[in-house]
């Protein structure tokens, strides 16, 4: 009977010292999005999607286009009686290749959109757990977790701001790094010419 009774208390003892080790952990916050809309790394990752939109976008208003003045063609009775019977065959060719690549197009646009889109996602993941790392290492933290896994964040533990700021470093050391391996090649590039 008192094996019983031990064993019972064991999972008590270990739940109650549990809550007192949750108490000592210390933890920051971070909100993912933040760091996506304030930071140079996400600024220039949303910028290459909306690059990559406006290029998409181009070609299928292109396309459109083109679409629309064949259309307008087949519209003229003037013009339709002045072709050849091959051209005409031709123009419906033309026309029906138009429609085609105009469908093909609209339909990569959203799937080319999202791959981007996830590109981003993983990139800033990436980049903000790294930065994250050096704030918990920094503020001797246990855990960060994103702020859109919780129902609620106390303020205080909100290190959004340091997070973007590390991020920020870390963008600027890269470029001018970058930087510096360019001008590097480009001194380079001169003297092997030379030879």
């Amino acid at each position: 009977m008192k094996k019983h009774s031990f064993a019972f208390l064991l999972p008590l003892l270990a739940l109650s010292t549990a809550g007192f080790a949750v108490e000592d952990l210390k933890i920051g916050i971070v909100n993912f999005e933040s760091c996506i809309t304030e930071s140079s790394y996400g600024q220039r990752e949303q910028d290459n999607v909306k690059n990559i939109h406006k290029q998409l976008t181009s070609l299928i208003e292109n396309s459109e286009k083109e679409i629309q003045e064949i259309a307008s063609k087949f519209e003229d009775a003037d013009f339709l009686d002045s072709l050849s019977p091959k051209a005409e065959e031709e123009l419906k060719l033309k026309f029906q290749s138009l429609q085609e690549d105009h469908a093909r197009y609209q339909g990569q646009f959203y799937q080319i959109l999202q791959n981007a889109h996830t590109q981003l996602l993983h990139n800033m993941r990436h980049k903000i757990t790294h930065a994250a790392s050096a704030i918990a290492q920094q503020k001797n933290l246990d855990y960060v977790l994103s702020k859109e896994a919780c129902f609620y964040v106390r303020t205080d533990l909100d290190c959004t701001p340091n997070v973007i700021a590390e991020l920020d470093r870390t963008f600027e050391a890269e470029q001018a790094k970058l930087k510096a391996e360019n001008s590097e090649v480009t001194e380079a590039a001169p003297a092997d010419l030379g030879q």
